[in-house]
Order: C-alpha cells, then structure tokens, then sequence
C-alpha cells in the first residue's frame, strides 16, 4: 500500500507516518519543508509542497498513491492577526481539501481519509455526541471543518472516491504543542489551581490511539463513506485529569476552590473564554460506532496515553 499523509510535520503526522511505515506500507510526507525532518523519521519519502493553498501540481505528486490521509489544516490560532479569520479557515481547511481530493480521484487514488475534529459538531455538550448529533459548530475553525466534511461527501458522490472522515476530541501526547502541555508544566511545577470545585466531563484521546483509528480507517472495507468518533473510552473531569497527571509526574495535585462564575468572569476580561470552557465545560463523545462497524478498540488506556506523555514531556525542556 502506497499512503500519501498531508501535514506528515506536524504533531499527528510525526506519529501516523513512522506506524504506517512499520507496518509496511510506502510512506509518502507531504510538507512545507522537509528541513530537519528526514533525520527523525526515517523511511519516509518526503516531497515538499510548499502552501497547498497556491495548488502544487498534485495529480504528478499522487500517482501512484492507494490512500490519502489528509491532517494538513489551519488549526486553533491563538494570536488571531487576520481581518477576516472565517474565511482564512475556509481558504485552508475547505478549499485546499476539495482540492487535494479532486486531484486525488484524477489521479486514480482510491481512498481519501480526512481528519475532521469534533469541534465541527459543537465545544461543548453534556449529552453524549454520536456521528447522528445535529451539527452545530460555535468555532470558525469548526464551522470550516463541517463545510470540508460536505465538500468532500460531493466529491465522493461526484467521482466515487473513497470518503472517511475521522473527528477526534482534544489529542494529547508526545510533541503535543498545546495546552496540554500547559497543563502539564502547571501541575508539574506545583502551581495551585482554582478547579476543585469543576463538575464536569471530557472525552480525550491519545495520539496513539489515534494514529491505530486512522490506520485501520485507511484500510478496512466497511470505513468507506462513514464519519466516525474516536475517544479513548474513558470520560474524566478536570480535576480528575489534574490529579491523574500528577500522579504520572509524581507531584501532588495542588487544587482549591474558586466559584466556576468568577473563573469564567476573569476568561472573559483575559479574552481567553474559549480556553476556560475547555477547562469548565464538558463535551462527552460517544465512540461506539467505530468499535461497533470498525471492531476497533482503543490500544492504550488513559492512564497509559498519560504515563508515555508524562515520560516525553520529563526528557525535553518543557520540563525545565
């Protein structure tokens, strides 16, 4: 099997290229630039692309290619410096993907998988999110990934591509870039938190139970056209994560009470409500459909997902 992944550099590539690889497929890393890339994953063929969004020749880049995975994306931007964020979003994460895909059906490639995220069903929710929930995306960055999802079912329709769209919670673990990590540093330098009183739940999951979702999405026959929720099967609350981060990292868990409204005021003078709603709020996501039609089961539980972020994060100077 010959796999082209899209954003092959970033924190899922880095892990989903080396687990295609190892199961021996032909890994092919599209990226901007593959400076000081080729000496940390070997074995994969690297072919810069420049901004996807000034369309490189990809038909050229993709014969021969039997599966694209398609990560590449204007994620969460925490410094917004653009006059018009919706339509950077749609730029990217709509228009270069309904691109990519065309070219890939021209190019005879059989199947395209697309990360999605769940933020292109809602932020938050206290009732279990299914792959049937209304759609109701309160971010322009979920708002963009929805409209991929649609372009990308006409695609299929259109050329009889092979559709599966994958929208994974909040992804954490080795190299991961964000406010996870964050939340890790705190916890580990013995910084009290005002979360004892949070009463909520979360679904996370982690990056290596993803990359073995989209593994076996990219290859099992009964994945095609479906949209699947992958989780790692055990919903936690923030103060429960704190205390279970501590314990990977063996320091305590400094938690004390502060009233959520006070919390959720002093987001909003900061402009950082989105992040205390991560924090605050839950969004529960139900992962039956995958095990369910897929037989998938996640290969690593939480506290193992925990113990291997905690053992990276220990090694580099995140933890300094």
């Amino acid at each position: 099997m010959n796999v082209l992944v899209t954003g092959a550099n970033g924190f899922v590539g880095y892990h989903l290229c080396p687990f295609f690889r190892d199961r021996g497929w032909n890994v092919v890393g599209a990226v901007r630039s593959s400076v000081n890339i080729r000496d940390r994953l070997e074995g994969i063929e690297w072919t810069e692309v420049g901004d996807i969004r000034r369309k490189p020749d990809w038909e050229s880049i993709l014969q021969g290619v039997h599966v694209v995975v398609h990560l590449s994306a204007r994620v969460h931007v925490m410094k917004e410096d653009s006059m018009d964020p919706l339509g950077e979003f749609r730029r990217m994460n709509v228009a270069a993907t309904e691109f990519i895909a065309r070219a890939a059906a021209k190019a005879g490639v059989r199947r395209f998988l697309f990360l999605s995220s769940i933020g292109a069903v809602a932020n938050l929710s206290n009732k279990l999110l299914t792959e049937e929930s209304p759609c109701h995306p309160e971010s322009e960055y979920g708002r963009s990934k929805l409209e991929a999802e649609k372009k990308l079912m006409q695609v299929s329709a259109e050329t009889g591509l092979e559709i599966v769209i994958l929208r994974p919670p909040l992804i954490y673990g080795p190299f991961n870039p964000g406010n996870f990590i964050r939340l890790l540093q705190l916890v580990d330098r013995g910084y009290p938190l005002p979360f004892h009183s949070i009463n909520n739940l979360r679904s996370f999951i982690f990056i290596g139970n993803l990359v073995d979702a989209i593994g076996l999405c990219a290859s099992h026959p009964k994945a095609v056209g479906e949209i699947f929720h992958a989780t790692d099967d055990e919903d936690v609350s923030t103060p429960e994560l704190i205390h279970r981060i501590a314990s990977v990292l063996n320091r305590p868990a400094r938690l004390f009470y502060f009233p959520p409204s006070v919390i959720r005021l002093a987001g909003r003078i900061v402009g950082k409500s989105a992040e205390v709603e991560r924090l605050l709020g839950s969004l529960l996501i139900d992962s039956d459909k995958i095990k369910r039609v897929l037989s998938w089961k996640p290969p690593y539980t939480m506290e193992q997902g925990l113990k291997k972020t905690a053992i990276w994060y220990q090694s580099n100077e995140y933890a300094k």
